[in-house]
C-alpha cells in the first residue's frame, strides 16, 4: 500500500511538472467524477508538446535558421490582451524572430507598454504612426521594416503556441521550396483561460477557398514571394487577408499545411467589419486565372458560392446499371427528364433482369425518347464492367454515373456539376445525397474512415451545416461516391476506367484516387442534390459469398492504396477521428 502511494506521487509529480498546474488540477477534478474530459481538452494533452519537449525545442539545432517576421498592427489595444500577445511572441521555442509592430495608438497604457516590451526585447521593434490609416494600410507601414526570410501575421488580440514558430521552421527545414505555410488554430475565450473550437483544416484545398477563408491563421509567406506578389492592397481593408492569401497560394511554388493548433484566436466582437471586400477579392481571383463566373453570397457571412459559366453546351452521358426495380428506375428517369440542362443521352445498362414489366418499360422509354438507349450487358454483376462496357456506347465527352435508385431534388443538378467538371483542373465531381428521412447519405467520402473508407457526415441531419459549414460549401474531396459521379470521357479513358477486379465494392473509390494521381481535383458540390434510396440497415453484403467478395476487394484496396491509408487523407488530416462521422477531434 505504502508502495502504491509512493508510486501515484511520483506519478503526479511528474504530472504536475510536464502539464502545468492547471491541467494538474483538471486531471484531479475528472477522476474524482467531478468534471467529463472535453474531446479538445483531452485531444491537447494526448498531442501537443507537455513542457519538457518546450524545453528540447528550445536548445533544437536546424541546418536553417531562418528569420520570421511577426507583423501586427495595434490601435489602443487593452494592455492585458496586448501583453497576452506579447507573451506568446517572446516566449517562442524558437528564438530567431522579430516582431514588427505599427501601432496607431492614442492609449498611454498602451504605448508605454509597447515601450516596454521594445525596450526590453530588441528583436520587438515598434513604429508608432502619426494617424491611423486603417488595418491594412498599417501593416504595410510594419511590412516595411521586416528584416526575415519568412513574414507571418498575427492579430493584436490574439496569441500564438510557444512552439508556433518552431513548428514553422521545421516545416520549412523539411521542405526547404517552400513559400507559403498555414497551420491549424482554435478560440480562446476573452480572459484567454479557455480553449475550444479547433479548426483542423485540410491541406490545401482551392474550391474550399474560394468557398471561405479557410486557411485564416497562422500563416507565414516567403518574403521573396510577398515582394513579387505585392502588398497589402488598399481596396481591401475588410478582407486584406483573404485577399492575399489568394494571390500568395496562386503563385506559391509549394504550399504546406502543418495539421497542428498553433495560432489562438480571441473570441470577441471585432472592432473592423470583416469580409466586405471578399466577392471583390474572389472576382478577381477568378479573373486572374482565368475562369469565367460570379460570385454569390450565402447565407453565413464569410462563405460564399461561385457560380462558373458554363462553356458551350457538351454533351453529358448518363450512364445507369439496371436490374429489374422498374419502380425505382422510373422514379430516377422521370426525374432526370424535370432537369433545366437538356443536352444529355440516357444509357441503361441491363444486367440480366427477369421482370416483364421491366422490359416493358424499356420498350416504352425507347419509343417516347430517342436519347435513351438501352444495351445488355448479360454476363453476371459486375459494377466496373457494366459501366466501362456502357462508356463504349456514349456519346457526350461528359460521363454521368447513376445508380437506378438516385432522385434529383433540384432541377439544374447537372448544371451544377458540369460548371466543375469542365475545369481542366477537375477529374470528377460528387454530388450531395441523402437518405429518404432526409439525412446524409453522402457529402464525399473520407479515405481512412471507419477502417478504409466511408462517407463525410453520414446521418447528420439534412439541413445540418456540419463541420465549419462542409455540408453547405463546395470543396475538394480525396473521392466521392459513383451512384453519382460526374468526369470528362478523357479523364475516364486516361485512368483506364474502373478496375474491374472491383466488382462491387471501392471501385469509386478507386477510380478517384487514379485521377487524383494523375493531377486532377476532385469537388463535392452540395449545390447538386438527390435522393439515395439505400438502405440504412440493409448492410452491404446479404450471402456468404458476396462477403467473402467484399473482404477481398477491400484487402486489394488496401494493399493498393496502403501509402494514402498510411499517410492519411489529405483533406481529412490526422487530428480527426476515424471512427465517427462527425469531425470530432480523436483522442488517441
Amino acid at each position: 500500500m505504502v508502495l502504491k502511494i509512493k508510486s501515484d506521487f511520483k506519478k503526479a509529480v511528474k504530472y504536475l511538472k510536464s502539464y502545468g498546474l492547471r491541467a494538474f488540477v483538471i486531471k484531479i477534478l475528472e477522476r474524482l467524477g467531478l468534471i467529463q474530459p472535453q474531446p479538445y481538452a483531452l485531444w491537447i494533452r494526448n498531442f501537443e508538446p507537455n513542457n519538457k519537449a518546450l524545453i528540447e525545442q528550445r536548445t533544437h539545432k536546424f541546418a536553417y535558421n531562418p528569420k520570421i517576421s511577426i507583423i501586427v498592427t495595434t490601435l489602443n489595444t487593452p494592455t492585458k490582451i496586448l501583453r497576452d500577445m506579447l507573451n506568446s511572441v517572446s516566449n517562442q521555442t524558437y528564438s530567431n524572430w522579430q516582431l514588427c509592430i505599427a501601432d496607431g495608438s492614442t492609449k498611454k497604457s498602451t504605448l508605454r507598454m509597447l515601450k516596454k516590451f521594445s525596450k526590453k526585447d530588441k528583436r520587438i521593434v515598434v513604429k508608432f504612426l502619426n494617424e491611423n490609416k486603417g488595418t491594412a494600410a498599417n501593416l504595410r507601414q510594419a511590412i516595411r521594416f521586416a528584416a526575415g526570410e519568412y513574414v507571418a501575421f498575427l492579430g493584436p488580440f490574439d496569441t500564438l503556441a510557444p512552439f508556433a514558430l518552431f513548428e514553422i521552421v521545421k516545416a520549412i527545414s523539411e521542405n526547404p521550396d517552400t513559400e507559403f505555410i498555414y497551420s491549424d488554430e482554435d478560440k480562446i475565450s476573452k480572459n484567454a483561460k479557455k480553449r475550444f473550437s479547433p479548426h483542423f483544416k485540410p491541406d490545401f484545398s482551392p474550391d474550399l477557398l474560394r468557398s471561405c477563408n479557410y486557411i485564416s491563421h497562422l500563416s507565414v509567406i516567403k518574403k521573396q514571394l510577398l515582394d513579387k506578389i505585392g502588398t497589402l492592397r488598399e481596396d481591401f481593408e475588410g478582407s486584406w487577408d483573404y485577399d492575399l492569401i489568394l494571390r500568395c497560394t496562386q503563385k506559391a511554388k509549394k504550399i504546406i499545411h502543418i495539421p497542428k493548433v498553433l495560432y489562438h484566436l480571441r473570441h470577441i466582437d471585432p472592432s473592423v467589419p470583416k469580409n466586405i471586400d471578399a466577392k471583390k477579392a474572389l472576382s478577381e481571383h477568378l479573373e486572374r486565372i482565368g475562369l469565367k463566373g460570379t460570385v454569390e453570397d450565402l447565407d453565413v457571412p464569410g462563405f460564399y458560392k461561385i457560380n462558373y459559366d458554363i462553356l458551350g453546351l457538351p454533351k453529358i452521358s448518363i450512364i445507369i446499371p439496371n436490374k429489374d426495380h422498374k419502380e425505382d428506375l422510373e422514379k430516377c428517369i422521370n426525374s432526370i427528364l424535370k432537369s433545366t440542362y437538356k443536352n444529355y443521352e440516357i444509357i441503361i445498362a441491363e444486367n440480366n433482369s427477369t421482370d416483364k414489366i421491366t422490359f416493358e418499360y424499356y420498350d416504352y422509354l425507347k419509343n417516347i425518347y430517342s436519347f435513351i438507349k438501352v444495351i445488355e450487358w448479360g454476363k453476371p454483376f459486375n459494377y466496373s464492367a457494366i459501366n466501362n462496357f456502357a462508356v463504349l456506347s456514349t456519346t457526350g465527352d461528359i460521363l454521368l454515373f447513376l445508380n437506378n435508385d438516385i432522385e434529383p431534388i433540384n432541377n439544374n443538378w447537372l448544371e451544377e456539376m458540369l460548371m466543375f467538371v469542365q475545369r481542366d483542373d477537375v477529374g470528377a465531381v460528387g454530388a450531395k445525397l441523402f437518405y429518404p428521412n432526409n439525412t446524409i447519405q453522402h457529402a464525399g467520402v473520407i479515405i481512412g474512415l471507419g477502417g478504409v473508407a466511408d462517407h463525410s457526415h453520414k446521418y447528420f441531419p439534412g439541413d445540418a451545416n456540419g463541420y465549419f459549414m462542409r455540408l453547405k460549401i463546395v470543396q475538394n474531396v480525396s473521392a466521392v461516391t459513383g451512384a453519382c459521379l460526374m468526369t470528362k470521357k478523357s479523364v475516364f479513358m486516361q485512368v483506364g476506367g474502373f478496375d474491374e477486379l472491383y466488382q462491387i465494392a471501392f471501385n469509386d473509390i478507386d477510380f478517384c484516387l487514379k485521377i487524383r494521381q494523375k493531377g486532377y481535383l476532385i469537388v463535392f458540390t452540395p449545390f447538386a442534390k438527390a435522393y439515395h434510396f439505400e438502405s440504412k440497415t440493409r448492410g452491404i453484403d446479404d450471402t456468404f459469398e458476396k462477403k467473402q467478395r467484399f473482404n477481398k476487394e477491400k484487402e486489394m484496396f488496401i494493399k493498393n492504396w496502403k501509402e494514402i491509408l498510411v499517410s492519411g487523407d489529405p483533406y481529412y488530416k490526422p487530428n480527426l477521428t476515424l471512427y465517427k462521422f462527425d469531425f470530432s477531434p480523436k483522442i488517441i
